[in-house]
């Protein structure tokens, strides 16, 4: 095992992983990316390469073709600057401040109590090692590098047409080496919010703090159908169970601290007229959870604690958000019936936070269908106007319609077949991508995704595989050299 940059003196190839290196040093959460945004550009005119920085951020570099290739296609390689921040609740990591330190393990490199933001600093490692390579033979290069896409596509939603000149595309935000992805879901959010209504704590009462832990977690596209546990929905049930038992009442609820990302903790403030058994059921509650998810989220805890307060939330209030959320939808809504295995429609409650201050939580749905995501998202918003709560649809995004006649994924196939001796996989990811967003500005871009072997995307723990970062790098150079070859 090493640790910390004596990692990266390890690891082939060079020159993709001295760039992924200095993105781990550099924070860049999701609407935080000027630093590294401002690296990448002075390493870019270090490089003599030509610069444009949109209205919202997003980085467009440019490299000119290698000689004999100046009339070759124009490609665009594209991948997004921010990273999904996620930590373990006993981590003192500060993703505003502290560089991620990576772990080598086993072939695989991870961080450990932290999200390792090889999504996507993978995929920008390879832009940046293609761009400054001069041994690379290529048409005309561009590289865009976007913001904000892990909280809402900001970038690419920001990205106006007319400033790529490119017709071809490799998106390199997707997780399985092998596999070129040709379609996405696209999605929205649904924004939940409620005014606080409070009452003074009664004379007598405690406050207990019950912890639901040790759960996977993980990104709410990619590991939506495995039906691994949610936090707060798991938590919001047991309450439920509580309430028969023992009355309380919610001081607070919270859990979640990424939209994309399923929950892996939440934690609830009650207050009890007697909490006297309180540890025992929840031991007991323990032994059933594990049971329910045996074999999926094994560490699942749950514990309580002491804790204070001087207001808890009235009665009404406090029945509302434990009956709507008990009822809210989560996980997969419908698979899909024309790409089998995959997932068409669904949904992640992915954070919620309710205090006496006020309250609110947000749900990300995702479909192949952009009218079953509006449609499921109704539902939502309905549910909440039972109550009267404040529900609304945010930042809605097309789906990537896939394109089997693509051209640019028959010369992927033919580098993959002829370079690793074997067939290629073609996919379509319920993630969220940017292509479709990119590709709806710029309708006559021929876009193709892929991507090494990434696990736990957005979850403590996320690691890549070394070797098939280095199978992505080859993969990527003979791309590059077959779409500018005039023989092709």
């Amino acid at each position: 095992m090493s640790l910390s940059a004596d990692v990266f003196a390890e690891l082939e190839p060079k020159p993709v992983w001295s760039e992924f290196a200095q993105l781990c040093s550099t924070p860049r959460a999701s609407k935080n990316e000027a630093r590294i945004s401002g690296q990448i550009v002075a390493w870019a005119q270090e490089k003599g390469l030509n610069i444009a920085v949109d209205r919202v951020g997003n980085l467009i570099l440019r490299k000119p073709a290698s000689p004999g290739r100046e009339k070759s296609p124009g490609l665009v390689m594209q991948a997004h600057l921010d990273m999904v921040c996620q930590k373990n609740s006993d981590s003192t990591h500060d993703f505003s401040s502290d560089p991620i330190v990576p772990v080598l393990r086993d072939g695989w490199l991870l961080a450990e109590g932290t999200t390792l933001g090889a999504d996507n600093g993978i995929g920008v490692a390879l832009i940046m090692a293609a761009l400054a390579d001069k041994s690379l033979v290529h048409g005309p290069l561009e590289a865009l590098l976007t913001v904000d896409e892990e909280a809402g596509m900001g970038g690419a939603r920001g990205l106006a047409g007319g400033l790529l000149n490119a017709s071809l595309m490799l998106n390199l935000d997707t997780e399985a080496w092998g596999e070129f992805y040709l379609g996405c879901a696209g999605g929205l959010d649904v924004d939940v919010q409620r005014p606080a209504s409070t009452e003074p704590l009664p004379a007598g009462w405690t406050v207990r703090r019950v912890e639901l832990l040790g759960l996977r977690g993980g990104h709410s596209g990619v590991d939506i159908h495995e039906e691994r546990g949610n936090a707060i929905k798991l938590l919001v049930a047991l309450l439920n169970e509580l309430v028969a038992v023992q009355p309380f009442r919610l001081v607070e609820l919270r859990g979640g601290t990424a939209r994309n990302a399923l929950p892996r903790e939440a934690f609830a403030s009650i207050a009890l007229p007697d909490a006297t058994g309180l540890e025992e059921w929840l031991a007991g509650q323990q032994i059933v959870l594990r049971e329910i998810l045996r074999g999926i989220d094994d560490g699942v805890t749950l514990q309580a604690g002491c804790s204070a307060a001087v207001e808890m939330l009235s009665e009404n209030e406090h029945s509302i958000w434990l009956a709507s959320l008990h009822a809210a939808p989560h996980g997969v809504r419908r698979m899909s019936r024309s790409v089998p295995g995959v997932v068409e429609t669904s949904n992640n409650l992915g954070m919620v936070d309710i205090s006496p201050a006020g309250s609110c939580c947000n749900f990300m749905v995702r479909s192949l269908v952009d009218r079953a995501a509006t449609a499921l998202a109704d539902e939502i918003v309905s549910l909440f106007a039972l109550s009267g709560t404040v529900a609304e649809k945010t930042g809605q995004y097309p789906g990537w319609a896939p394109n089997p006649d693509s051209a640019l994924l028959k010369t992927c196939q033919a580098v993959y077949r002829r370079d690793f001796g074997g067939e290629s996989k073609v996919q379509v990811i319920h993630a969220g991508l940017e292509c479709g967003i990119i590709g709806a500005k710029y309708p006559e871009l021929d876009i193709v995704s892929f991507g090494p072997t990434i696990h736990g995307a957005h979850a403590p723990g996320e690691r890549v595989e070394v070797a098939s970062v280095e199978r992505c790098w080859r993969l990527l150079k003979a791309i590059l050299a077959e779409v500018s070859n005039p023989a092709s």
